[in-house]
């Protein structure tokens, strides 16, 4: 696990700035605190940080292939490297080092751009071509590991993270009005966009290709997850393979030279990763487990019971709730705005994993392969009833009956019917996009200015997932099918896989997701409906497959997830503090906001009118970002 920059002279002739290139390469210190290099060559630098993690004695990077033609750097793991290596010395090809970096290296030099199908894990890296004066760059099929590029003044630049970048002087730092309605939509930035223009994302299972004399970028997708297809079998036949396909991907992604542990929340997924850990493994397995002082935010007790019936080392902190002081460090570290407040407990678990060792399994992606997300279930529900009813009907009834409900914050969650009727009267995608975002369409035109609302030209965030409708290729699926594939594209990689990423590389933490091991993903991706989704049940398939590892309680208690107590913090200690910063003259004067209305949704939510936390969070973590921009 590393930190990667790099940069290449296209339309001019000088020579790289190896002071840009350290500053490039300092800023992600944290990534790779073990080691750090830089290597020029005619208009190309590229600069690397280490954590040392396989090959660590021999594994430095940037690595040089023998006659010198190619350089890389690389962020991640392979974890079918030792398959790999021996395909490759059986055609003829002796190795420098026993590091997977050299055999990304290697592979390049006989498949070309064809190598990122032979891999499997999570990477993000760079390949310097000397001949040909050019780049290629490739992203892991899910975007488990970061990639930010930019062309300013005809140099192509490029790193790990978005600070990477931003050390470039005079670099254009212009917010993109259509990323900023990207971020109230659903609290982070979506792939390829950042907040700032002409500043990219590389996609997820994307490759990309730059070279000297032309600024024109070859990007290409080399894999897409497949919905078309559904697997035959009983449940007890899923179940089983299930069970040992999870299994093999797990020990795949145990491999290491340094000390290797899990996090343990007390769900299903971290619980099912440990459970199977600890029957590969031939020690005890560290786990990481957070609480919080607030018992309806604690699972610290079925996190217990898994690391008692498995004999961890278990490691458990608790967290009080009144842990608010990482506000503007997390701005700090996400680069752009990001909303998502479990980003405080991911950033303290990442902390105690950090001290009992340095790379940790997760659990992240079963809920989005296997559709364990409770809403997965309410807007599945809601197709049904979309399906009675035709949409010359349906819109103007239901789109009357989701404007006179009225909005009760307080009253019992069958009673809030506002927002389902609302979603009824749209289409599924139109729907689903309305159910999961943060201020939804409305009230994001009543937060924006009047200009900015004319600066966006009409632009609506469905269209991200519109555009990923648009790519999926199980047409002939169910609506849950649809709403994963989104998910995948959208959420995980833009939400959670950035939250945890940033988090633990913040303590120089690897975290490794065998749930997202391309080849398990797959597969679970393609168990029939009724396995994944049963009579409520999420994640059933993974549930009963579990049942044998782990306790009842465990499996099928309702999801808690990481949460933070924002209604009460806004109300009590970060009373006035939201006041400061959400009222302040910067953001006044910003352009973008209509201060009265915020200042309204303040009063409301702090006089207990309104239920308004998650629309506040998102403002005040968008002025964290924007103060820190304009200082």
């Amino acid at each position: 696990m590393c930190g990667i920059s790099a940069f290449l002279h296209l339309t001019n002739t000088n020579a790289p700035n190896r002071e840009l290139m350290q500053q490039m390469n300092d800023a992600q210190f944290h990534r790779g605190p073990d080691e750090g290099a830089i290597f020029i060559e005619g208009p190309a630098a590229l600069a690397h940080r280490r954590l040392s993690i396989i090959d660590v004695a021999t594994g430095q990077q940037p690595l040089t292939s023998v006659d010198g033609r190619y350089t890389i750097i690389f962020n991640g793991e392979i974890y079918n490297y030792r398959q790999l290596r021996d395909e490759i010395i059986a055609q003829g090809i002796t190795f420098q080092t026993k590091s997977d970096t050299e055999v990304i290296l290697q592979a390049w030099s006989i498949w070309k751009e064809k190598c990122v199908d032979k891999l499997n894990g999570m990477f993000a890296f760079v390949i310097w071509n000397k001949k040909e004066q050019s780049f290629f760059i490739a992203r892991d099929r899910f975007g488990i590991k970061p990639f930010f590029y930019t062309i300013h003044e005809g140099v192509f630049y490029c790193g790990s993270e978005l600070k990477t970048l931003t050390c470039i002087s005079n670099i254009n730092k212009t917010l993109n009005p259509q990323s900023i309605e990207q971020y109230f939509a659903l609290g982070y930035v979506p792939e390829p966009n950042t907040i700032f223009k002409n500043v990219y994302k590389l996609k997820p299972g994307h490759t990309l290709k730059v070279a000297t004399g032309s600024t024109k970028l070859s990007v290409k997708q080399y894999w897409d997850i497949s919905f078309n297809g559904t697997h035959q079998g009983t449940e007890q036949e899923l179940a089983a393979e299930l069970t040992k396909r999870f299994k093999s991907a797990v020990a795949s992604h145990m491999e290491s030279e340094v000390p290797l542990g899990s996090f343990l929340s007390g769900g299903v997924d971290s619980s099912a990763v440990v459970a199977m850990m600890s029957q590969i493994s031939n020690k005890d397995v560290t786990t990481c487990s957070i609480g919080f002082a607030v018992k309806d935010y604690n699972e610290t007790e079925f996190a217990q019971q898994v690391a008692k019936k498995y004999h961890t080392d278990h490691k458990e902190r608790i967290v009080e709730s009144d842990d608010y002081d990482l506000l503007d460090k997390l701005s700090s570290l996400y680069d752009e705005p990001y909303a998502d407040s479990s980003a405080i407990p991911t950033y303290r678990v990442c902390q105690l994993a950090r001290e009992n060792v340095t790379v940790a399994l997760s659990g992240d992606g079963a809920d989005e392969l296997l559709a364990g997300y409770r809403r997965y279930k309410m807007l599945y529900n809601e197709d049904k009833i979309r399906a009675k009813f035709p949409k010359l009907i349906r819109k103007p009834v239901f789109g009357l009956l989701g404007k006179i409900y009225p909005k009760l914050d307080w009253a019992p969650r069958f009673l809030r019917a506002k927002s389902t009727f609302q979603s009824i009267a749209k289409d599924c995608v139109e729907g689903y996009f309305q159910g999961v975002s943060l201020v939804k369409d409305e009230q994001r035109s009543k937060i924006f200015s009047p200009s900015f609302n004319t600066n966006l030209k009409g632009y609506n965030a469905v269209q991200v997932f519109k555009e990923h409708q648009q790519n999926f290729d199980g047409k002939a699926k169910d609506t849950l099918s649809l709403l994963q594939y989104i998910d995948l594209k959208t959420y995980l990689v833009g939400d959670i896989l950035t939250k945890v990423d940033r988090a633990s590389m913040a303590h120089s933490l690897e975290v490794r997701v065998p749930f997202l091991d391309h080849e398990f993903a797959q597969w679970a991706v393609k168990v029939p409906t009724k396995y994944k989704l049963n009579n409520g049940v999420g994640k059933f398939i993974l549930k009963k497959a579990m049942e044998p590892h782990l306790p009842n309680d465990v499996l099928y208690r309702d999801k808690m997830g990481f949460r933070v107590p924002l209604a009460e913090w806004f109300r009590g200690p970060l009373k006035q503090k939201l006041k400061d910063r959400l009222l302040s003259d910067a953001m006044r004067n910003s352009n973008i906001f209509d201060i009265n209305y915020i200042e309204k949704l303040i009063n409301e939510h702090q006089s207990g009118i309104r239920e308004h936390s998650a629309v506040l969070w998102t403002l005040l973590m968008f002025e964290a970002f924007y103060r820190r921009q304009i200082s």
